[in-house]
C-alpha cells in the first residue's frame, strides 16, 4: 500500500513539474510576443522618424542616414560608401530627396536634378506601418513576432531613452537562421537601436514625431507643391 502510494505521489509531482515548466514557457514567450506587440502598434503612430545605419558587407563599408517626415511627405536619405573590391579603395556619396512622390539627387555642382518617380517616399513608409507591416526603414516588427525567437536581455540607455535589449533569432534568415538584438524602448515601445549579425549593421533611430527641418531649395519645393494638390 505503502509503495502504491509514493508512486502515485511520484507520478503527480513530476506531472506538477512538467505543468509548471511548460506554464512558465508559455508566458515567457507569450510575454515577449505582447511586448514586440506593443512595439507593432506604437510603431502604427510614427509620422516622422531619423535612422543612421552604419554596416560592413565584406569589403564595402557603408555610412546612411534617412530623414522622414510623412505629413510632409518628404524622405532625405543621404550615402557614404567605401568600396575594396577592385584592390583599390573607391568612395561614393549619395545625396537623395523624395518629395510627393518625385525623387531629386544633389548634383556634384550642388544643384538638384529629378530623377523622376520615387520608389521609397515618406507616405509609403509610414502608410506600411499605420497598417502593422513591415516598412523599407524601421526594424521589421511584424516579421519578428511571426518567425522570431524573442530572448529578454537588460536595459540600457539609447540617445537618452531608457530601453530593454532583446535577442531575435530569425527562422528562415540568412544561412537558415538570423541574429538581430534590438532595443526597445520602455515607455512608449519604440525601437531605438538594432545590430544585425550578418551583416555586420548597427542602426540608431531617433526624433520620433519631432519636427524635422529640411534644407530644401524653393526651385524643388514649388514644383512638388504643384504636383501634390494636382492629386
Amino acid at each position: 500500500m505503502d509503495g502504491r502510494y509514493w508512486l502515485w505521489l511520484g507520478a503527480r509531482l513530476a506531472a506538477a513539474v512538467v505543468l509548471v515548466a511548460w506554464a512558465m514557457s508559455y508566458l515567457k514567450g507569450g510575454g515577449s510576443e505582447k511586448e514586440f506587440q506593443q512595439t507593432l502598434n506604437a510603431m502604427k503612430q510614427v509620422h516622422s522618424f531619423r535612422l543612421s545605419y552604419t554596416a560592413n558587407r565584406g569589403i564595402q563599408h557603408y555610412d546612411m542616414l534617412w530623414e522622414v517626415d510623412c505629413q510632409k511627405d518628404i524622405l532625405h536619405h543621404q550615402m557614404h560608401l567605401v568600396d575594396s573590391s577592385s584592390g583599390q579603395q573607391q568612395e561614393m556619396n549619395q545625396d537623395e530627396l523624395a518629395i510627393s512622390g518625385s525623387e531629386y539627387d544633389r548634383q556634384p555642382d550642388g544643384t538638384w536634378k529629378n530623377q523622376g518617380y520615387a520608389s521609397v517616399t515618406a507616405k509609403s513608409t509610414c502608410r506600411d506601418l499605420a497598417q502593422g507591416s513591415d516598412s523599407n526603414l524601421l526594424p521589421h516588427i511584424a516579421t519578428m513576432i511571426k518567425r522570431g525567437v524573442l530572448q529578454k536581455g537588460d536595459k540600457k540607455t539609447v540617445n537618452g531613452v531608457r530601453c530593454r535589449e532583446w535577442r531575435v533569432t530569425l527562422k528562415g534568415g540568412t544561412s537558415g537562421l538570423e541574429h538581430d538584438t534590438i532595443c526597445i524602448g520602455l515607455e512608449d515601445h519604440l525601437p531605438y537601436e538594432m545590430a544585425v549579425d550578418w551583416e555586420n549593421s548597427h542602426t540608431s533611430i531617433s526624433d520620433y514625431n519631432a519636427a524635422i527641418q529640411f534644407d530644401i531649395p524653393d526651385s524643388i519645393l514649388q514644383p512638388a507643391a504643384v504636383t501634390s494638390g494636382s492629386n
